[in-house]
């Protein structure tokens, strides 16, 4: 997600006519839960510099590969 990008984190829920406030809260937190929101607010939570991203993302690849050694593939 580009970083400039606004994005609208409103979520509005309205109550059914006849339905349960638990339905409601349910749905609600679901709707949150797929739309990302949570895990962008916390992968935002902390700024890490572009040179430490990478590092990050080579020794995942690493990792990757050495579990894959190990499990014959």
């Amino acid at each position: 997600m580009d970083t400039n990008q606004k994005t609208d984190y409103r979520n509005n829920r309205e109550r059914g006519k006849g339905e349960n406030f638990d339905v409601t809260l349910r749905r609600f937190f679901r709707d949150v839960q797929q739309s990302g929101i949570l895990t962008e607010i916390k992968k935002r939570k902390f700024h890490s510099k572009e040179v430490s991203r990478d590092k990050r993302r080579i020794s995942a690849r690493r990792k990757a590969q050495v579990r894959k050694i190990k499990r014959g593939y």
